[in-house]
């Protein structure tokens, strides 16, 4: 069966014409990493067996130069043709797992891998997992990166910031971004070419898009939920697809959590449902609140409980932390509620007797999280919730940012980690929740690469620094 399945393979190539593969895969980091190799490469054996091309010493937590070699397998249903490609030039694109050289097995470091074993996990057990992310990101046309030069700091001011948001001439106030019409949204356009590509030419679902609060141009595109495998796939092909449009029309795109002081900060909020069979365990028609049965109740105790670990993986740069500040949206307060946006937590009720919409928002994953992690930890913490009968407590249908530390702490009430750090200190002593698909190899590195990333970016002063200090 898997034979014939590669030589379907080698003769889709055949017929469309493509003379080169783009192997695509995601190191630790969710940077997207790929090489191209031609097409006379490959055969059923290489495919079956995977493509020895990498170094993974030369990726962080692949690998040691010692012992460096490691084989791309490509997993042939997510295979695509490019559609910036010439026709005399055709260019196709998988995504590939990573194996051991000399049939050692599969990198226990690899995060694809890690979303694959959650899938096959849940398989065991009769359930199946959706996940649905809403990607926010920031669009300019130019930024002045000079560091040697304070004033020139980037994301410290507004104005230093060039962006193609509302420069059609029409008066606008400085939030009015937020789903702008055409007429002032310069980058309607921009939006609807990278969703085409994604639904044309990737397959990739897009249920909606629009400009989002921020003020300079910020672009929410939300995917269509699917098996976490596969939206984690369909996630980072909207990164390199919006990339590819960018570059057409001139413009810079940044995935940073939070890229402009003062405005709002892009996260990636993350739906989730699971499902036995053609049930969806969320869902109680019965339930006045919601509409959320007690199975997803535990769901979301399992993220209270594991909150401020997933902090680790969800949000795992030393910039997230500056997203998750009071205000501008930002979920930093580990309760739940409907649509109360100051909780980490939501149940969308959009509509009443809906089973195949109900389903729990966690707000805290920013877009530089690492999105085959991010989205298997999210459930394995939720699983762990609905496995122990976690109680979440009551929902929290007020303001949490206008609560005092007192109230706060009366509801019991927890705050995520102020940064990477403490969060990481969080991960190293909770996350057994984690190992069923998780291997102790992953976890340790993982916080070791993140711990040193944090220890390094905290030793550059940064321009405020500067402005704060350098004449006291």
């Amino acid at each position: 069966m898997a034979e014939d399945m590669y030589t379907d393979f080698l003769q889709r190539l055949e017929a469309d014409g493509v003379r080169w593969l783009e192997l695509h895969f995601t190191d630790l980091h969710s940077r997207l990493r790929l090489t191209s190799i031609p097409i006379s490469e490959l055969d059923s054996s290489s495919i079956t067996n995977g493509i020895p091309k990498l170094d993974g010493s030369s990726v962080d937590g692949f690998g040691v130069i010692e012992l460096s070699d490691l084989n791309l397998v490509p997993d042939v249903k997510t295979y695509r043709v490019l559609p910036w490609t010439q026709d005399h030039e055709k260019i196709g694109r998988v995504f590939s797992f990573i194996t051991k050289a000399l049939s050692e097995g599969p990198l226990e470091t690899d995060p694809r891998r890690v979303a694959s074993n959650l899938i096959e996990r849940l398989s065991e057990n009769g359930l199946r997992a959706y996940v649905g992310p809403e990607a926010e990101f920031y669009l300019f046309t130019s930024l002045d990166l000079d560091f040697t030069n304070p004033s020139s700091g980037f994301g410290y001011y507004l104005e230093s910031m060039e962006a193609p948001w509302n420069t059609s001439g029409y008066p606008t106030s400085l939030k009015g971004g937020y789903y702008a019409g055409k007429h002032i949204d310069t980058v309607y356009e921009f939006r609807y070419d990278v969703c085409r590509i994604l639904q044309d030419s990737f397959n990739v679902g897009v249920v909606a898009h629009h400009h989002e609060v921020g003020v300079v141009s910020q672009v929410e595109i939300n995917i269509k939920h699917s098996d976490p495998l596969t939206t984690a796939d369909n996630y980072m092909t909207l990164k390199y697809v919006a990339r590819e449009v960018a570059d057409q029309y001139g413009f810079l795109v940044t995935f940073m959590p939070k890229p402009i002081y003062g405005d709002n900060g892009s996260g990636l909020h993350t739906h989730v449902s699971i499902w036995n069979g053609d049930v969806n365990l969320f869902y109680d028609k019965d339930d006045r609140y919601a509409e959320l049965s007690q199975t997803g109740r535990y769901f979301i105790g399992g993220l209270i409980e594991h909150g401020r670990s997933l902090s680790a993986i969800v949000s795992p740069t030393v910039n997230s932390y500056k997203r998750l500040v009071p205000g501008y949206e930002a979920p930093i307060y580990l309760a739940w509620s409907r649509g109360n946006r100051s909780a980490a937590i939501r149940v969308p009720v959009y509509k009443l007797s809906s089973m195949s919409g109900k389903r729990v928002e966690y707000r805290p994953p920013d877009p530089l999280c690492n999105p085959y992690l991010a989205f298997s930890a999210i459930i394995l913490a939720g699983l762990d919730g609905i496995k122990r009968k976690l109680d979440p407590g009551d929902p929290v249908d007020k303001n949490i940012y206008h609560m005092s530390d007192g109230e706060r702490r009366s509801l019991g009430i927890k705050s995520l980690p102020r940064d990477l750090y403490e969060a990481l200190t969080e991960l190293e002593s909770d996350h057994e929740y984690l190992r069923p698909v998780f291997s102790k190899e992953i976890l340790e590195t993982y916080i070791e690469l993140k711990k040193a990333e944090f220890k390094k970016i905290m030793s550059y002063p940064t321009t405020p620094e500067v402005y704060r200090y350098f004449s006291l």
